[in-house]
């Protein structure tokens, strides 16, 4: 940043800067305390009470964690602590903005898929075909918030299945109860459920096959249905 750059940037948001270069470098670590208050403020050159802001900024965004009466510390910075407020991305969004996270999803979801295939174990597959065959249990073209909580931990449960805790953590701000159940609803209405079981079934069989080829095509299949599905719901609601 220039000289240039930090007059113009607020002095709080140069102090979060200033702190989050702390942990980078090593100078305090996951789990242990930040100098006090007051001496934040003469060590980095602020006021106290934008050292106070630029606190209460990194507590919200999971990387700080202020304890009444024993000071401030680094969190685990664990990737869902960091994630969290990511995680009503797909909750909140609407429109054009719901379309662009589909696809996001689109772009990281059948390499997530991919990687399950080469890494779940057989208890990670069983879960999963577990979830799969909660989606059948209903009648075909029907859903139920069982079918819907269903489909939502059959895609966390194949990601979390990589071992990756950061792309576990953003997956999940990619996907929402309340998106999942608009999902089966559109298809239903539509007579479509049975497409969507279809998908959700080779997903299941590329898996079990241990194919990533295979997993990250029918990945790519599947999100690609809803995001079409999406496009023309979008566009109908414009009419």
């Amino acid at each position: 940043m220039t000289d240039l750059d930090g007059e113009r940037t607020p002095v709080p948001q140069r102090a979060v800067e200033q702190i989050k270069e702390m942990i980078a470098r090593g100078e305090v670590g996951p789990g242990q305390r930040l100098p006090t208050e007051r001496e934040l403020a003469v060590q980095l050159g602020v006021s106290r009470s934008s050292m106070r802001e630029a606190i209460r900024a990194l507590t919200t965004l999971g990387v700080l964690d202020s304890r009444h009466g024993a000071g401030v510390y680094v969190t685990a910075l664990r990737p869902a602590d960091l994630l969290e407020t990511f995680s009503v991305l797909a909750e909140v969004s609407q429109g054009q903005t719901l379309l662009e996270v589909l696809q996001v999803r689109r772009m990281l979801e059948p390499a997530a898929t991919a990687l399950a295939a080469a890494r779940a174990t057989d208890a990670d597959l069983e879960h999963i075909g577990t979830l799969l065959g909660r989606m059948e249990e209903d009648e075909p073209d029907t859903f139920c918030s069982e079918t819907v909580t269903a489909d939502l931990g059959f895609h966390e449960a194949i990601v979390a299945s990589t071992g990756n805790a950061t792309l576990t953590a953003i997956n999940q701000g990619l996907s929402s109860r309340t998106f999942h159940a608009r999902v089966w609803s559109g298809h239903r209405q539509a007579g479509l459920t049975a497409k969507l079981r279809e998908d959700h079934e080779r997903i299941h069989k590329a898996l079990t096959a241990r194919d990533p080829d295979a997993a990250r095509a029918a990945a790519t299949t599947h999100v690609l249905r809803v995001e079409n599905w999406l496009s023309a719901d979008l566009n109908r609601a414009d009419d």
